[in-house]
């Protein structure tokens, strides 16, 4: 397993993370990616800590809490310096006014719950799960700053923001020295491309980790989706709440990137998932891919991501299967290379 810097920090984190949004699964939306039980979810903390994955990702909305419970359990018989652990608040839990945002006070209240389920002392990445546009920004920046000055956090970090909210967020804390976002926890997969318009070139330039969540395209990229074939029984793709609550990619330019993997799987002898994880590997600012699984079964099998390399040509192909066109200003700006390169 290969450690690689968080962004510009001196904190190392292992190329997968464990995403245990499949833990303590008690609503429609969680029970749809998995109905892990306590003993699994045991099991699962083990296998990762064996291949060298020890780092394990969850937020207070997943399943009301109760996610950070279980992962807060099923650590419990490790060391707490052994474990890494990142959770997120801002989205709503609750049902009064404040039980929502990234105001001082609903962060401090969700810092403190959170350490409760985990049950630990402090967490080591601590994002903004969104973008709060009603809470001016530095009351936020300085009540994450006092979370690591106190030391319930060491890192902070932000997640699903615009690359201005990214940016404002960065200039303010430099402005007074508070701690910076040294991550970004941002959907990218092989039929998910945006995060390279705007938000990769912004990474490179301010030295932002990006933490990669559903890497395999929201379930897409099991291996299991294919042209003329019915939706597997056990895919989460069959629940609406899922589906609606995600990327929707058009069905026919799925096809056609799963089609182009199945060629190099061929010639590698590896999975689909296994190369839609290795190739986000290979590309600039991911510091981290948050992998998840049903079973100790799919972790295995996905944890075969690592320790090799898909070649430069089969990395081309990729990346020529699933180009689709860009937004403005993007297009008109990619007519200008000479002095405006792509990131990647």
């Amino acid at each position: 397993m290969e450690y690689r810097q968080l962004g510009r920090s001196g904190f190392k984190v292992p190329e997968l993370c464990f995403g245990a949004g499949t833990f303590g699964a008690d609503n429609e939306f969680f029970k749809a990616w998995s109905q892990t039980t306590q003993d699994e979810a045991i099991r699962i903390v083990d296998i990762c800590m064996e291949a060298g994955v020890n780092f394990f990702d969850t937020a207070d909305i997943y399943s009301n809490g109760s996610s950070e419970t279980a992962l807060g359990k099923a650590l419990s018989h490790l060391k707490r310096e052994d474990v890494l652990i990142s959770t997120k608040a801002t989205f709503r839990f609750g049902n009064g006014p404040n039980d929502v945002g990234s105001s001082r006070y609903h962060l401090i209240q969700s810092l403190e719950n959170s350490l409760k389920r985990l049950n630990t002392d402090y967490v080591d990445v601590y994002h903004l799960h969104g973008f709060d546009a009603t809470t001016p920004i530095d009351e936020t920046l300085n009540t994450l700053d006092r979370f690591v000055r106190e030391g319930k956090v060491r890192y902070i970090a932000c997640s699903n923001f615009s690359g201005w909210h990214l940016m404002k967020s960065l200039s303010v804390s430099e402005r007074y020295g508070w701690s910076k976002y040294v991550g970004h926890q941002v959907y990218y997969s092989l039929v998910g491309r945006d995060y390279e318009w705007e938000l990769m070139p912004l990474a490179l330039d301010q030295g932002i980790g990006a933490l990669v969540w559903s890497p395999l395209g929201w379930g897409r990229l099991t291996g299991k989706i294919r042209r003329g074939q019915p939706l597997p029984a056990d895919s989460r793709l069959n629940t609406k709440v899922v589906v609606d609550g995600g990327p929707q990619p058009d069905n026919e330019y799925l096809y056609k990137v799963v089609d182009a993997i199945d060629l190099i799987a061929k010639e590698t002898g590896k999975t689909v998932p296994q190369i839609a994880l290795n190739w986000l590997l290979q590309r600039p600012t991911v510091s981290t891919l948050i992998i998840g699984a049903r079973n100790e079964q799919q972790l295995k099998a996905n944890l075969g991501a690592v320790g090799w390399k898909l070649s430069t040509e089969q990395i081309a192909a990729l990346d020529a299967a699933s180009e689709v066109p860009v937004a403005y200003p993007y297009w008109h700006q990619r007519q200008f290379q000479e002095r405006n390169p792509k990131p990647v």
